[in-house]
């Protein structure tokens, strides 16, 4: 399909009656994968119900459930293809496609449509949709969270299985030549991967979130997203043009000509610019003045390995161990996870590699614990307490991480940890975990640094203390930010007031770094603050050992970090720490940085004025 064929079906799904030329205006979703890129877009799935309603007569009952079981058939061969042609690239997404396999295959979903076919006489897409429908009630009754989400799964599913009726494959692009924004409710991983394409602009969803499997996926790819946008696939058509921004999140419909020419201007800037960081992703994080600040990646699946060593990781920071556990039915078994972590560990050797210890509880649950819901998650049994509670997942985590430790270079580290009661505690645990292992003869690595993260501010209060009884910290300025400043960042009503130049969140991160200074250990932080432009001078004037980030933000931080020097951020950080209000903070850096670092942000590329002003 060639551009102009595409905008000439570019008002189908539109209501009728709609302008001939629409005005321009933004929609709002969340930025999954940065880049800017304008162009037409191609719509995949199923469209929305009321464009695909018909009825059918007696006869044709038979027939359209012939129709409606051969998608199916279909589509489950899809799934298992992708399974076969992405086995590497897709290790940590099995379970997912087994999952949507199991789904298609198990009677309630098929079999409900086939009824409604043959009860109502009506077409298979809508009988589809109106048996997703009760699916969708049945889950929004199940009371475990993570129960409640796989309903998703039941919607990537079915817009597979509506997409083969409407007669399209699995190739989203089949007869279209010029380069599109895809359009959909949501792309599976695999959808994700088939992208690598030429002719794939990027990509827009009204479904998913900033830590969906897609959006990793994209993210790896390199390939612009925004997810998340409500019912865009309402809204907008095959052929509309947009902009997307997948930094920021916005999408721009109907662009006028002065609009596409400055972001056509903003593109040919990030892309100048983005050439010109390239160059510093494997240089050394050495200051100026000669400070040495490691940087580090934060990934969460071993299909982020690979980028982020081309970004310039210097190790993994923070490998992030919840996935084997959220992606699956069942609890994975000593050997699932061995297998995970060895690879992990030899994939990134010989550069280190921290593994975060189960951080499950607050807004990540898994399908096998099955315990209920609580009040307020965020401050009940999860992290460490809830490691604590079920001691028989704790120490099967553990032995797979001791017995992966000879595999490469190993750092330990436990999530959310408020007194000196609970370090012993998990050092009584190790300590009988190493000795099993001792005594059953499975080897384990001589040196493992073990750490904690400092993530709430009794722990602020305590680090000289806790210092004593470490090899390291890691500042997890996520959660620190959220319980210093009682915010629930994903509550939309106040995660406005999330920020991470609170002069209170400032002064913990200093008060950390000095005692564990004073004690000798190394001080980490692996929060989104350490990928942020905005925070990078301030972070070095704290006096961190290392910043662990997104692999995407590497060579930029990397730039600034080279283009810095300790004297000055220390001079900084002394104004600033006297400064009573982030407003204050805030109109400080906004004129400040482009001052000072003029070539890194003098650029509309990085859109960090946004968050100051």
């Amino acid at each position: 399909m060639a551009f102009g064929e595409i905008m000439k079906n570019s008002r189908k799904g539109h209501p009728a009656g709609a302008p001939e030329h629409p005005l321009p205006r933004t929609l709002y979703g969340t930025g999954a994968s940065p880049g800017i890129v304008i162009g037409p877009v191609l719509r995949v799935g199923g469209a929305d119900g009321r464009y695909r309603r018909r009825r059918i007569d007696p006869a044709q009952v038979d027939k359209e459930t012939a129709r409606f079981l051969q998608a199916v058939d279909r589509a489950v061969a899809e799934l298992e293809e992708s399974r076969r042609q992405f086995a590497a690239q897709l290790a940590d997404f099995v379970p997912v496609l087994d999952t949507q396999v199991l789904i298609l295959k198990d009677r309630p979903l098929r079999q409900r449509t086939v009824e409604i076919i043959a009860r109502e006489k009506i077409n298979a897409e809508w009988a589809l949709e109106r048996a997703v429908e009760e699916v969708r009630k049945i889950f929004a009754a199940i009371a475990d969270p993570y129960f409640r989400e796989r309903f998703h799964d039941v919607e990537q599913v079915s817009e597979r299985v509506w997409r083969l009726l409407a007669g399209n494959g699995a190739d989203p692009l089949a007869g279209a030549g010029e380069p599109v924004i895809l359009l959909a409710r949501d792309f599976s991983p695999a959808d994700t991967l088939r992208m690598k394409s030429s002719r794939i602009l990027g990509f827009l969803t009204e479904r998913g979130g900033a830590t969906s499997h897609t959006t990793i996926v994209a993210r790896t790819l390199g390939m612009p997203a925004v997810v998340g946008v409500e019912n865009v696939t309402r809204e907008v058509a095959t052929g509309d043009l947009v902009v997307l921004e997948g930094s920021t999140g916005r999408v721009h419909l109907h662009p006028t000509e002065d609009q596409l020419e400055l972001y056509r201007e903003q593109q040919r800037q990030e892309q100048s610019y983005s050439e010109q960081v390239a160059r510093f992703a494997h240089l050394p994080p050495v200051t100026i003045d000669g400070l040495r600040v490691r940087v580090h990646a934060n990934i969460e699946m071993a299909e982020e390995i690979v980028a982020a060593l081309e970004y310039g990781a210097g190790g993994i920071g923070l490998f992030r161990s919840e996935y084997d556990y959220v992606a699956r039915r069942q609890l994975p078994d000593e050997e699932t996870l061995f297998a995970a972590y060895r690879e992990l560990l030899a994939s990134v050797a010989p550069f280190p590699v921290t593994i975060r210890t189960l951080d499950i509880g607050g807004d990540k649950f898994a399908s096998a614990v099955g315990w209920g819901g609580e009040l307020n998650p965020a401050l009940g049994s999860r992290a460490i307490r809830f490691s604590f509670r079920r001691p028989d997942i704790f120490r099967t985590q553990l032995r797979a991480i001791y017995r992966a430790s000879v595999y490469g270079k190993l750092k330990i580290m436990f999530p959310m940890i408020s007194s000196v009661c609970e370090v012993e505690r998990i050092k009584e645990t190790t300590a009988e975990v190493l000795h099993e292992l001792k005594r059953e003869g499975r080897p384990v690595a001589g040196e493992i640094s073990t750490g904690i993260m400092i993530e709430v501010p009794s722990a602020v209060a305590m680090a000289d203390v806790l210092a004593r009884e470490v090899d390291f910290f890691s500042i997890g300025t996520n959660d620190l930010i959220q319980y210093t400043l009682a915010i629930d960042r994903v509550n939309e009503h106040v995660a406005h007031m999330y920020d991470p130049l609170h002069p209170a969140v400032l002064r913990m991160i200093r008060q950390v770094v000095e005692a564990g200074h004073a004690a000798g250990i190394e001080v980490e932080l692996c929060g989104e603050m350490a990928g942020d432009v905005v925070c990078l001078p301030l972070l070095l004037g704290l006096g961190l050992d290392e910043l662990s980030m997104h692999p995407l933000a590497i060579p930029y931080i990397k730039r600034m970090i080279r283009n810095s020097t300790g004297e000055e951020t220390a001079a900084l950080v002394r104004e600033i720490l006297a400064m009573g209000s982030s407003r204050e903070i805030r109109h400080y850096l906004a004129d400040y940085l482009p001052r000072r670092y003029p070539e890194e942000l003098g650029s509309g590329r990085l859109n960090w004025r946004e968050r100051l002003c």
